[in-house]
């Protein structure tokens, strides 16, 4: 059993949680990920690790409420204990960037994409960052990210908070600007990375996405996190999350994913 000892609402349907997991922080790097199990007869759900203090064995998770294990993980307070956390899964965060990156997060990819940027601001590294949500409330980790970057640019949909628009924009603006960069990180809905990749792969700026397709074992034993990488079957879970964007295969992802859609809606619905 694995204790939370802090827990923050960042919004309506995104909380952040401190858990104790010792084994978990000494050995996380950025971008691993840990799978959950709110109960004992709950659902497996993965989670990236946003921050880890090796020296008091906590781990930062950040979730948006989206189905019954989430909703199950809502309803734990401060002292309550989660029934399992397993981890770290998945491969570190390659981090090739040496002068400037350019982070590019949309929604609750803003958790992944935190700790990445971190590290490679330690590194030297000049630090940009775009941050896109629907509406003011849904921006994740604004001030974390102003700590640290150089540059943090915020966009809404709604014109609520920052430029109005999508994060595509300021990415167009930056690069008709002038700036360069060795790399953009771009973590959020598929629909988003594939934008960016749409608008850096002609000019050959190296893009890396994070993907979290659906996940149950964590170990590729399922075959359900399976993603089509330079003609290739990839497990995210084993293999990723991170992907170099120019090879990951889309359509075919996002085809999949919407699979159950309907059901999913249903299910929310209580039906």
């Amino acid at each position: 059993m694995y204790k939370i000892v802090e827990k923050q609402k960042k919004s309506e349907l995104v909380d952040l949680i401190k858990v104790e997991a010792p084994f978990v922080a000494k050995r996380c790097q950025p971008g691993q990920f840990v799978i959950i199990i709110p109960k004992a007869d709950g659902e497996r759900v993965p989670l990236t690790i946003v921050d880890a203090d090796k020296e008091s064995g906590l781990i930062t998770l950040i979730y948006q409420v989206v189905g019954r294990s989430t909703q199950e993980l809502a309803l734990l307070n401060e002292g309550d204990m989660i029934q399992e956390v397993a981890g770290p899964m998945g491969q570190p965060s390659q981090l090739h960037a040496q002068k400037r990156v350019l982070g590019i997060a949309g929604g609750v990819g803003a958790a992944p994409l935190y700790p990445q940027l971190r590290e490679l601001k330690k590194r030297g590294v000049a630090v940009d960052v775009i941050i896109g949500a629907r509406t003011r409330e849904l921006l994740l980790l604004e001030d974390d990210f102003r700590a640290f970057a150089d540059q943090v640019y915020l966009v809404t949909n709604d014109g609520s908070a920052g430029k109005t628009g999508f994060v595509t924009d300021v990415l167009k603006e930056l690069l008709a600007e002038g700036w360069e960069y060795d790399e953009v990180i771009a973590i959020g809905p598929l629909i988003m990375m594939k934008s960016v990749v749409d608008i850096t792969k002609p000019i050959n700026l190296k893009t890396a996405v994070s993907l979290n397709p659906i996940m149950i074992d964590g170990t590729g034993m399922c075959g359900c996190c399976r993603v089509k990488v330079d003609g290739k079957t990839k497990f995210s879970c084993v293999d990723g999350p991170d992907f170099d964007g120019f090879l990951v295969e889309f359509d075919e992802l996002m085809q999949r994913q919407g699979f159950f859609k309907e059901e999913e809606h249903r299910c929310r619905l209580g039906g």
